[in-house]
């Protein structure tokens, strides 16, 4: 099922930070909340767990921006975009050691703001790789800064990023360069091979049974002969996959 990417805004400045909220919108994000305080962020995370947020570093109270972003991070490795006005070269060597995954200077275009966001779920993304694994532009994992996403990947799609859990991937499908990401609401054609999301994707869901099919274990309903069932499709089982895939349906 198609989830929109949720984000957190904290900003005093309410106009700016309504005006933010227009712009996620209209960007194809959802808003969990838009708040003036870092105190109040803390129990809203708990309550609706944002995917990420967008925190003014100078808030007004006893916490400010960066205090709240490690608190976040230290709660829930909770990926976070500051946003600065003219901060002092201390204020903004504290907001480094906060590990933001980018910084956004006041004021800002709507373009600046899509740009940053794609960063950081790209971001988020090549986190999730594992480890020792190779993204899909060619480089090895990084490892600093790590936020891992143990249930769901964000993909591009028309234009816009969304979020699908792991759990409603069906299978994927290779179509030369592309492959197509098959949930049981929608379908996702990628402009990437079959091998390279597979790299994306955890390895104990996960598995290749065919050189165009890669298969949720969860899903497998059952086996026969050289085809799978997988919901209520039917998929091919290549000879070279069978005996892979059978220890682990057995294990």
């Amino acid at each position: 099922m198609e989830r929109k990417v949720k984000i957190l805004i904290v900003e005093d400045e309410m106009l700016i930070g309504a005006k933010i909220a227009l712009f996620l919108a209209e960007l194809g994000y959802e808003v969990t909340g838009l708040l003036p305080k870092a105190e109040e962020a803390l129990p809203h995370v708990l309550e609706n767990m944002p995917d990420m947020a967008l925190l003014d570093v100078r808030l007004k109270g006893e916490m400010d921006g960066i205090a709240l972003a490690e608190a976040l991070h230290s709660a829930h490795n909770l990926p976070v975009i500051f946003l600065t006005a003219n901060t002092d070269d201390d204020t903004f060597s504290r907001a480094k050691r906060a590990r933001p995954f980018a910084f956004l200077q006041k004021p800002f275009r709507k373009t600046e703001l899509k740009r940053a966001l794609e960063l950081a779920v790209s971001r988020m993304e090549l986190a999730a790789l594992p480890e020792g694994a190779v993204d899909p532009a060619g480089g090895e994992k990084e490892k600093k800064d790590a936020f891992l996403l143990r249930d769901r990947i964000f993909l591009r799609f028309k234009d816009r990023m969304v979020k699908i859990l792991y759990d409603d991937i069906l299978y994927v499908q290779a179509d030369r360069s592309y492959c197509q990401v098959v949930t049981p609401h929608r379908e996702y054609l990628l402009t990437m091979a079959l091998k390279n999301f597979e790299a994306l994707l955890p390895a104990e869901w996960f598995q290749r049974t065919h050189r165009s099919y890669l298969v949720n274990l969860r899903h497998i309903e059952e086996v026969v002969e050289s085809e799978l069932i997988v919901g209520d499709k039917r998929l091919p089982l290549g000879g070279n996959w069978r005996e892979a895939l059978m220890k682990r349906l057995v294990n």
